[in-house]
């Protein structure tokens, strides 16, 4: 299975912080945004895994050379990052959405469990990662479901029929992937394309297809924005459990825990 990491972006809201390195390559306790996720990966197996890059682009390319070599790790670059949403990225790589994989945002940051609960998930040909909590804000993805079916997915969602949030982890199984190419050519050439996120694709092809969702409630994971959520990150981190990258991806995390979010 491949996992493809949408890393393309600056991360402006992190300035000045990525004013010369892109949000990826932020260090929390010595080690990048990005190694965290690919170790975590790792640990359940996945090492095919294909980074769009970006803005920084020689630098992301350069760390993952250092750190991994050339341990199938792939990377394609997105040229028209600064003036695209990440829409663009996904279309840049659908070549690469030849058999089953995972779509991750390069700001999320989560423990192994969160990827086991994912992929033990009821096969669907396409499964949203969702969490939840008592608020949420105006830049959240939030998700309004029936029971486990994605039924919309938006940053505008009605306050009364929110029902979680999107990680920014989703699985493509089966017949997921062609959907979601098929839809990503069925967008791209609007004008409007430029300027929207991938998951309004997800959103389109939940009001006409079954779309699931995986909760990992009360497993570890952030998103990195902003320079607060720096702060969550490194709490984050500390509450991974230690384990070999030889685990095997089936095994169930032995314990709750909380979200930092």
């Amino acid at each position: 299975m491949k996992v493809i990491i949408l890393s393309a972006g600056q991360g402006k809201r992190l300035l000045p912080l990525t004013a010369k390195i892109p949000k990826c390559l932020l260090e929390i306790r010595g080690k990048t945004l990005i190694e965290y996720q690919i170790d975590e990966l790792h640990k359940c197996g996945l090492d095919q895994i294909i980074v769009v890059t970006g803005y920084g682009a020689e630098k992301v390319e350069t760390l993952l050379q250092q750190s991994y070599g050339r341990q199938n790790i792939k990377v394609h670059y997105n040229p028209d990052y600064a003036k695209t949403d990440n829409l663009v990225s996904c279309w840049k790589v659908r070549d690469e959405m030849d058999e089953d994989f995972i779509l991750l945002n390069g700001d999320t940051l989560f423990e192994a469990g969160v990827l086991r609960a994912l992929l033990a998930s009821p096969v669907s040909p396409i499964t949203v990662t969702i969490s939840h909590k008592d608020v949420y804000d105006a830049d959240d993805m939030k998700v309004s479901l029936v029971e486990s079916q994605l039924v919309k997915i938006g940053k505008d969602i009605p306050s009364d029929q929110i029902h979680g949030e999107s990680i920014g982890m989703i699985l493509f199984r089966g017949d997921g992937p062609m959907l979601f190419r098929k839809e990503l050519e069925g967008v791209i050439n609007e004008p409007s394309s430029s300027h929207r996120w991938y998951l309004s694709v997800i959103d389109a092809i939940a009001s006409r297809k079954t779309v699931i969702i995986c909760s990992v409630r009360g497993l570890l994971w952030c998103e990195v924005d902003y320079p607060a959520d720096l702060k969550k990150a490194d709490r984050i981190v500390t509450g991974f459990p230690a384990e070999s990258v030889f685990e095997s991806a089936a095994e169930e995390p032995s314990r709750q825990k909380t979200v930092a979010r």
